[in-house]
């Protein structure tokens, strides 16, 4: 049993109460040993447990006395947190001169936090991380990832049963559960021996109190403080049961705190008519504690309890109070300046202040908080329409940066509705030029070009320049270069006349983009050149959509080790700048990239990333593509695979982009082949590569639909295809294959074998489809070959005769041992930090692997396969 008192070592710690620690000496043990073993080597632990577990005792118990250097992070239970609180809390608690503002990405204000704490040993806390903004979950992530290179130990604590599938913390949760040198200390409830030791001398029956707090040490303490209530039916009667002897202005006062989501700065405590002797009165109650950020409650869930008893008449002047004395202090914390206004009642300060948190979340790279504080800015807001307009166009881009079309095209029209009704002309063009983007985004060219169209008859729009940009890139996505190039002539001389950087980026951005697509490796870096400049001057978006649209080209011209080089430098950005809208299409292009390099696996988590969120329309087709092919080749549901090519056809086709009409016809093409079958889908092929055939960057699209033709015996006209396709079509099959393997594609290499003249490459070209896991690609190839004549056709491998049954990846294995120990996906999904559905994707594809139709079936055979 260990005795410490909460706070120690703060200014005045005669308002902490001391607190016995009870049936936690494991716990502590493993703490106070990650501490001393962070001297050398850092390392993370995630301490969880419910409301009132001890979570935030057990910590300051094992740092007390420490010569470890301590810092916090709190997390506030703010509606819309305040971005980069914890973080902004840790630099002030080092003293150290790092303005979070100052850089231009998380991950580059996490290198700077990591130099500044790494200079000596250091515990750093960050409490209530179920609370946590995302921006916050970024730097986090980027310490995470270097933190075992500096003598640092990252303690957060969380209740997870808080945290669901789609919370802002699961990824750090899943780097922390990936990481070698993490560990987690769960924080259990009292056991009867523990609550007997507490009640020992106050007459309770500890029975009885375990039966009514369920074994809480929070709940089980306050009814140990106050023996002579009995037992109380809930925490907030526990709680309450401390203010019973109060006077009525010092129950105030108790009240007025508790309004504050964190601790009231000892500044305000005058402003506020706080002094001394009250607050000595108040700390008779058990319930308040001091810290370096000023007074507060000793638990959230005490403030909750005595907020929650606050009369409804009073909740709104107490807030009023706390504002005004917020706002004669000059507090610059956003956040909570909003949620004081807002449940004040007070519509004007609150829209006031919620326009500029949002302001000051989306320069922070948090688009999500963004989003969330300016709909409360125009839930209150009750000025001039033109105002309202402004801020609905604002509302309209951060939902688009957040993947949030719909409620985009709806805020957007809403503004254009309010221009035009003032006859405020340019602004209803400059609202055109915004709402193509999210059109096409939506994957509805047609919408996309209408509007476009309007805005770039405005010469005096305040988005002229940005509309002809954004006509330049509706250009661009169809390959219509010439096009394209007149546009982006037109955009950079407005944007060089009206000082527009971002424009005149992203012109430079796509003309160089253009010249990619044509075959200019040059136009590559100084597309790179132009996409960092993009970044440091802070244009995060046009940044962003350079990287998609390079990398794109890249794995279409199978440059495949530039395109992985440059999205793991891309998608990182769009995650530390909180831009789901880039990261969704960067992840479905990266899905395509492992696909065509055989990593089949990797490609289905990545497509599945994507399919399993409301992911912009735009970002859908390769992640369609890519599970309907794998699907299709490993023999899987016929359904699902036409429905997966059935939904990216009509993306194509919304889009009507010759590109992704091609991709998708070749997808088509190949089910055909390997089905066996004709498909009226395909019989305008040729005459749409006849069409298309001379654009640039289409070579590469235009060989794979004319490969699969020639496969189904149809006829293949003559046209421009890349390198290894027209050496297929020339009838050049080992060639062919020889020039796969070398661009690193296995698959379309072992295909291009099966043509050869040489019956042992064509054999081996089988068994190298085998060993893919590409098992009804494989068989259509043994009849394809009995039907040439070969006698010596590799036959089908045994599943028994397998050294790994089918091919299961690492990750595979370990989600089929857990299956096998009977798992849920739910507990699959707990145990993994992944979402229930992302789980079921796994077990699907291992019962697919292994031949099975259900988990009944994988359990019963686990022992055969090795999986027991």
């Amino acid at each position: 049993m260990a005795v410490t008192r909460l706070f120690h070592g703060h200014p005045d710690p005669s308002y902490a109460p001391s607190v016995e620690l009870l049936e936690r000496e494991p716990q502590l043990e493993q703490l106070r040993e990650a501490i001393r073993r962070s001297r050398g080597e850092g390392g993370v632990v995630l301490i969880t447990g419910e409301a009132g577990a001890g979570k935030s005792a057990l910590l300051r118990a094992a740092t007390a006395g420490e010569a470890t250097r301590v810092v916090r992070g709190l997390c506030d239970p703010l509606e819309t947190p305040r971005p980069l609180g914890p973080v902004r809390d840790v630099i002030d608690e080092l003293g150290v001169d790092l303005d979070v503002t100052g850089f231009a990405t998380l991950a580059e204000l996490g290198a700077g936090l990591l130099e500044a704490i790494g200079a000596q040993p250091t515990v750093v806390v960050i409490e209530d991380a179920h609370w946590i903004d995302e921006a916050s979950v970024d730097v986090l992530r980027f310490l995470v990832r270097r933190i075992e290179s500096a003598p640092i130990l990252l303690v957060l604590t969380a209740r997870t049963d808080e945290i669901g599938a789609a919370h802002s913390m699961r990824p750090l949760l899943g780097d922390i559960a990936r990481h070698e040198s993490a560990s987690t200390i769960a924080v259990p409830s009292l056991t009867i021996g523990a609550i007997r030791t507490l009640v020992r001398e106050t007459g309770l029956d500890a029975a009885s109190v375990l039966a009514r707090t369920g074994g809480n040490p929070f709940y089980v303490t306050e009814i140990v403080r106050h023996p002579e209530e009995g037992l109380p039916a809930s925490v907030r009667d526990a709680v309450l049961a401390s203010t019973g002897t109060l006077a009525e202005d010092d129950l105030e006062v108790l009240r007025l705190i508790a309004t504050a989501p964190d601790a009231v700065d000892d500044r305000l405590l005058p402003i506020l008519g706080i002094d001394v002797p009250r607050l000595r009165r108040l700390e008779a109650t058990g319930l308040l504690s001091r810290s370096r950020r000023g007074v507060g409650y000793r638990h959230d869930l005490a403030r909750l309890a005595v907020d929650d008893a606050i009369p409804l008449a009073a909740s709104a002047p107490l807030h009023a109070r706390m504002l005004d004395a917020l706002e004669r202090q000059g507090s610059g914390d956003l956040a909570v300046l909003t949620h004081h206004a807002r449940a004040a009642g007070d519509r004007e300060r609150t829209s006031r202040y919620a326009d500029a948190a949002a302001a000051e979340a989306s320069r922070a790279g948090s688009h999500t908080e963004a989003v969330a504080f300016l709909r409360l800015a125009i839930e209150h807001f009750s000025g001039e329409p033109a105002a309202r307009a402004d801020l609905l166009e604002r509302l309209s881009w951060e939902e688009y940066m957040v993947s949030d079309l719909d409620d985009a095209i709806e805020a957007i029209t809403d503004a254009r509705s309010v221009w035009s009704a003032i006859d405020d002309h340019p602004r209803v063009a400059a609202a055109h030029a915004r709402q193509a983007i999210f059109e096409y985004y939506a994957a509805d060219r047609r919408q996309a070009e209408r509007h476009i169209g309007i805005a770039v008859e405005d010469v005096d729009s305040p988005r002229y320049a940005s509309a002809w940009a954004t006509r330049m890139y509706l250009e661009f996505r169809r390959n219509d270069v010439g096009a394209a190039t007149a546009s982006g002539r037109v955009a950079s001389e407005v944007a060089r006349e009206r000082h527009d950087d971002e424009v005149r980026l992203r012109s430079e951005i796509l003309g160089a983009a253009s010249d990619v697509l044509g075959g200019s490796l040059a136009a590559r870096e100084l597309l790179l050149d132009r996409v960092d400049e993009a970044r440091v001057l802070g244009f995060d978006e046009a940044a962003s959509t350079g990287n998609s649209n390079l990398a794109a080209i890249d794995v279409d011209h199978r440059r495949f080790r530039e395109a992985g080089e440059l999205l793991s430098r891309a998608l990182p950005f769009t995650v530390d700048r909180d831009i789901p809208i880039c990261n969704q299409w960067q992840t479905g292009v990266r899905a395509r990239l492992h696909f065509l390099r055989g990593r089949w696996e990797a490609a289905l988590e990545d497509a599945h990333t994507v399919l399993d969120v409301e992911a912009a329309p735009l970002a859908l087709l390769w992640p369609h593509v890519v599970a309907a092919l794998v699907l299709m080749r490993r023999g899987g549901s016929s359904e699902i695979v036409d429905r997966h090519l059935e939904l990216a056809w009509d993306l194509a086709h919304r889009l009507d982009e010759p590109f992704a009409t091609l991709q998708v016809m070749s997808a088509v093409a190949e089910q055909a082949w390997l089905l066996d079958r004709d498909d009226a889908r395909l019989d305008d092929a040729n005459a749409l590569i006849a069409e298309i055939g001379d654009l640039p960057g289409v070579e590469w699209a235009t060989g794979d639909l004319a490969v699969w033709l020639a496969r189904l015996g149809r006829p293949v006209l003559a046209l421009r295809a890349a390198e290894p396709f027209a050496i297929e079509l020339d009838g050049r099959a080992d060639d062919a294959a020889a020039r796969w393997t070398a661009l690193g594609s296995p698959f379309e290499s072992a295909l291009a074998a099966l043509g050869s003249a040489d019956e042992a490459v064509a054999a081996h070209a089988v068994g190298e489809l085998d060993a893919m896991g590409a098992l009804a690609t494989a068989d259509r190839a043994r009849g394809a070959l009995r039907a040439r004549g070969l006698t010596r056709v590799p036959p089908r491998p045994r599943t028994s005769t397998r050294g790994n049954p089918s091919g299961l990846t690492n990750r595979q294995l370990d989600v089929a041992r857990l299956v096998a120990m009977g798992l849920t996906n739910a507990e699959l999904a707990r145990r993994l930090y992944i979402s229930p559905k992302t789980a079921g994707h796994h077990v699907s594809a291992i019962l697919m692997k292994l031949g099975f139709t259900t988990r009944r079936e994988l359990i019963r055979r686990a022992e055969e396969f090795g999986l027991a």
